[in-house]
């Protein structure tokens, strides 16, 4: 992936040097090349220097590799023809009256795909107790949609009667990506979701400090209940899915403690399951599994947040209503005009 971001980089610039007949606005580059380490340093850098060989002098910079639009195509894409499109559409620069250069433009998309024709493949690899699992993708949840990709996660449902698949983090910003983006994306509807939660993080969110999370705190734990209960309500309210809340349980944990966690859980119609595989392997995991599997057999519906149709600030304003129960959202006069470009781009029919 990084190989591939970084060969559009070298593309874009060594047209650039041989004459721009794209017309490409070197002040309005919006690609940045990739490397696979956190250096800050790199973020904003001046190169091209060096005289006329050595290409046009501009700002530029490094993105982390997992920060890559490349890595959130990759993992979008449903084969090897789909990532070429995707690659093709991405935008890297502006022309000095505003028209979009693409990465099409310079027909890179051909030669990234072969860079990324093993990449596309999942990696297969095993649990301690010889269960496969699928590992395949990272893009960033802060700025990309966070899951993993289709194809691991369709080769998953094909290879086994139940696949399991981490939807990034929160049922605010992950599962709403999940949703939103990958499901719309894809044509994928989960049976059932499942909440992981331990009372450790909820007494913390309840204001006891760290160093006092082992001792039993009943009241701090019903303070912090509710950032559990919200998300409970948006998996099961606003995305219309089953769901159990799995407390991965710590030696520390008192039974009053996972009660009232229980108890607070069904007052929504949602089950408790408590989760020791850290200790016990599969066997800790079996009355989770069990209510998994109960979940999976009853129907259900996927809603999603917003409809496709719908401009760039319905969308924003139903995610900040719907997930994070903000009263709406509020554009700034910088943020109107990006919303507006996007909408001349033909962008606002795209998931946020």
């Amino acid at each position: 992936i990084g190989a591939a971001n970084n060969l559009l980089a070298a593309l874009m610039d060594n047209h650039i040097h041989q004459g721009n007949a794209l017309g490409i606005d070197v002040r309005r580059i919006t690609w940045k090349r990739g490397i696979d380490m956190n250096d800050r340093q790199l973020r904003y850098i001046t190169n091209g220097l060096g005289g006329k060989a050595n290409g046009v002098p501009r700002e530029d910079g490094f993105d982390i590799v997992v920060a890559s639009e490349v890595m959130a195509v990759l993992c979008l894409s449903k084969d090897i023809d789909d990532l070429k499109e995707r690659l093709g559409r991405m935008i890297i620069a502006y022309t000095r009256d505003d028209q979009p250069i693409r990465a099409g433009d310079l027909n890179a998309q051909g030669a990234m795909a072969a860079l990324l024709k093993d990449a596309l493949k999942p990696n297969l690899v095993q649990t301690l107790e010889g269960t496969p699992a699928l590992i395949h993708g990272g893009p960033f949840a802060n700025i990309a949609h966070g899951c993993n990709s289709v194809t691991t996660t369709k080769m998953a449902l094909k290879l086994s009667d139940y696949a399991v698949t981490e939807a990034g983090f929160g049922a605010d910003l992950g599962a709403e990506k999940f949703i939103d983006i990958k499901c719309r994306a894809a044509g994928l509807k989960p049976d059932a979701v499942v909440i992981v939660a331990t009372v450790r993080a909820l007494k913390h969110h309840g204001g006891v400090a760290k160093a006092d999370l082992g001792t039993a705190d009943t009241e701090a734990l019903d303070r912090g209940l509710p950032n559990l209960l919200r998300h409970v309500e948006n998996v099961t309210k606003n995305f219309g899915l089953p769901a159990v809340v799995a407390i991965n349980r710590f030696p520390t944990d008192a039974v009053e403690e996972l009660q009232l966690i229980e108890d607070r859980c069904r007052e929504l119609g949602v089950n408790v399951a408590l989760s020791e595989v850290w200790g016990k392997g599969g066997e800790g995991g079996e009355a989770l599994a069990k209510e998994v599997v109960r979940l999976c057999e009853q129907p259900s519906t996927m809603n999603f947040v917003y409809e496709d149709d719908a401009t760039i600030e319905e969308k924003l304003n139903a995610i900040v209503t719907k997930i994070y129960r903000g009263s709406g959202v509020t554009l700034t006069p910088a943020a109107k005009k990006v919303a507006a470009q996007l909408t001349q781009l033909g962008f606002d029919k795209l998931p946020i």
